[in-house]
């Protein structure tokens, strides 16, 4: 049976890596990952546009001052991606995240495992942990890169501006929502879960040496008989 700093330990560490797996499932599952606007006039009154998209759908606004507005319309991502390389990034993205979940499931059932259990391969100790949350990490830098580039380079708001309503005005401004940023607060739970087992391996490391102290010190006589 494990001891009960090492139980503790692995068992906060198991709570830091469910709090990733829900906080991407929400990043999944949400669609304010970006957010774009864009004003002009039309005839005698000012034409606002407003957007907010993720991955799968979103949906746009279109206020009339001086006219009247239309109602929200939903949209589905997939709808404004005219060709196949605006598609592939999206799908990157999306299996980045899946492939996260994966990553994440597995780091949380690591911890509960060693929470309870001494575990003999070493694999399925703080190695595995490391393991995964590093790869969540990676897959979160990816997200956080991949995404913004096909926005601002592909000029996904635009498209989407035009899948609402069809004009030529291509001035617009991105803001990025809370379902992108909370990514980093993947990430700061991923260092916390490795730093958790990093104290937990040098406390045990610590506890181990002091045991084989009095072996390395004795006399060398005393060893004789």
């Amino acid at each position: 049976m494990p001891s009960r700093r090492k139980s503790l330990m692995f068992a906060s560490a198991s709570i830091t890596s469910l709090c990733s797996f829900v906080i991407v499932c929400l990043v999944l599952a949400t669609k304010n990952w970006v957010s774009s606007e864009i004003s002009y006039t039309e005839g005698n009154s000012t034409v606002k546009i407003m957007i907010t998209y993720g991955l799968f759908e979103g949906f746009c606004s279109i206020a009339v001052v001086e006219g009247i507005g239309k109602p929200d319309t939903n949209f589905q991502v997939s709808d404004i991606l005219e060709n196949t390389k605006l598609k592939s990034i999206n799908i990157v993205i999306i299996v980045l995240l899946v492939f996260n979940l994966f990553s994440l499931l597995l780091s949380s059932g690591f911890t509960c495992y060693n929470a309870v259990s001494n575990p003999y391969q070493t694999f399925l100790g703080p190695i595995g942990v490391y393991t995964w949350n590093s790869i969540s990490g990676f897959c979160c830098l990816l997200t956080l890169i991949l995404f913004p580039v096909n926005v601002e380079v592909n000029q996904l708001s635009l498209l989407a501006i035009r899948h609402c309503r069809p004009l030529k005005e291509s001035k617009h401004s991105n803001t990025y929502g809370y379902s992108y940023w909370i990514i980093l607060l993947i990430a700061l739970f991923n260092a916390v879960t490795i730093t958790i087992i990093v104290f937990y391996q040098r406390a045990w490391n610590s506890k181990r040496k002091e045991r084989e102290r009095p072996t390395e010190i004795a006399p060398k006589d005393g060893i004789l008989f």
